[in-house]
């Protein structure tokens, strides 16, 4: 499952486009939504972030180790942190190359407050950039649009770019002076492909020519590019279909929830439990099989947004400060808590 982040609010995930002709599917289990928050940038550095990363010791080991604050799962501050030293920086998996495959081929999404745009131009080189027009800053492409152009057309102004990024056409400038139009093309981001998978890194702190393919393999997946490397990805696998869903609950929240170990299930997923007969486990790859799966999985997506909204409600009450890991089962959760305590606290 891929993630992508959303930070209108602090406390919540998950915002993705459409790739073309998607059978998209948004949920329905909806709460009351939270305002947004606006933090300012000087919140970042303040005492009160540093202060909530090393309320959690990631030294201590898991059978002794107590789970990281609600603040952690509350805090905008935190989050903002979060988001500053941990997705806008390094290489974050934003889409599928399937998406792009032809010249003219685009899709758009959001990392955080970054709006992005990813396309294939005339060459066959694959270019990013900020999805925003340099004129009054409208959005230049909505997610309910085509997902194919020869060229990117601003719906405010009609200001015109290349799939190069480059400007072609600015309406109705008559008279503007010290206006150059080679310095308001789009705003590239750094991209890179890595499998069938296609990367974004908003960190303006490395090179273009860093993002080669070794750095991309190295830094994003750690010591499993060797292994991966060195067995290969299976090519064969092909794209189906995207789901999109509100859940509303601080990122950590879903992704403690995949990590764990399966604690939850025969509690939480009975209809899952109850079909994991790995004795008699086969694949097969048919489409009335491919789609009966998706019908399950939904299932079990309906039934982790109501335990995931649930946990966050409970980290938001006074009545709940810290926990405690299973270790037998959450030794992947614990690895994981230590890993962003390193991002948070290493440049």
């Amino acid at each position: 499952m891929m993630m992508i982040l959303e930070a209108k609010n602090p406390h919540f995930l998950l915002q993705s486009t459409k790739p073309p002709n998607d059978k998209t599917h948004s949920n329905k289990h909806k709460r009351k939504s939270i305002p947004s928050v606006t933090v300012c940038q000087c919140l970042l550095r303040n005492s009160d972030a540093g202060k909530l990363v090393h309320e959690f010791d990631p030294k201590v080991p898991v059978e002794k180790a107590v789970t990281p604050p609600s603040s952690w799962y509350t805090d905008p501050s935190f989050f903002q942190e979060e988001l500053e030293r941990v997705f806008y920086r390094g290489w974050q998996a934003v889409g599928c190359i399937e998406h792009i495959k032809d010249p003219g081929d685009f899709f758009t999404g959001r990392l955080g407050d970054v709006e992005f745009l990813i396309c294939r131009d005339e060459k066959g080189n694959i270019r990013a950039f900020h999805n925003v027009c340099r004129h009054h800053a409208s959005l230049l492409v909505s997610s309910g649009t085509a997902h194919k152009a020869s060229c990117f057309v601003c719906p405010y102004h009609a200001w015109t770019y290349g799939l190069d990024g480059q400007l072609l056409k600015a309406t109705r400038i008559t008279g503007i002076q010290n206006f150059n139009v080679k310095d308001f093309g789009l705003v590239p981001i750094k991209v890179a492909t890595w499998g069938p998978f296609v990367l974004l890194n908003l960190d303006k702190e490395i090179s273009w020519h860093e993002a080669d393919i070794n750095t991309v393999a190295s830094e994003w997946l750690g010591s499993c590019s060797e292994i991966l490397s060195t067995n290969g990805v299976d090519s064969s696998l092909s794209y189906v279909c995207r789901r999109e869903y509100t859940i509303e609950c601080n990122w950590k929240v879903f992704c403690d929830n995949y990590l764990d170990g399966g604690y939850h299930v025969p509690y939480a997923h009975k209809g899952l439990a109850s079909g994991l007969q790995l004795q008699s486990y086969s694949t097969k790859d048919d489409k009335a099989f491919i789609e009966k799966s998706l019908e399950d999985s939904e299932q079990v997506q309906i039934e982790d947004i109501v335990l995931c909204e649930g946990v966050q409600r409970g980290l938001e009450s006074p009545a709940y400060t810290t926990g405690r890991y299973a270790p037998t089962v959450e030794k992947a959760m614990h690895h994981f808590h230590s890993l962003l305590h390193y991002n948070l606290t290493n440049d």
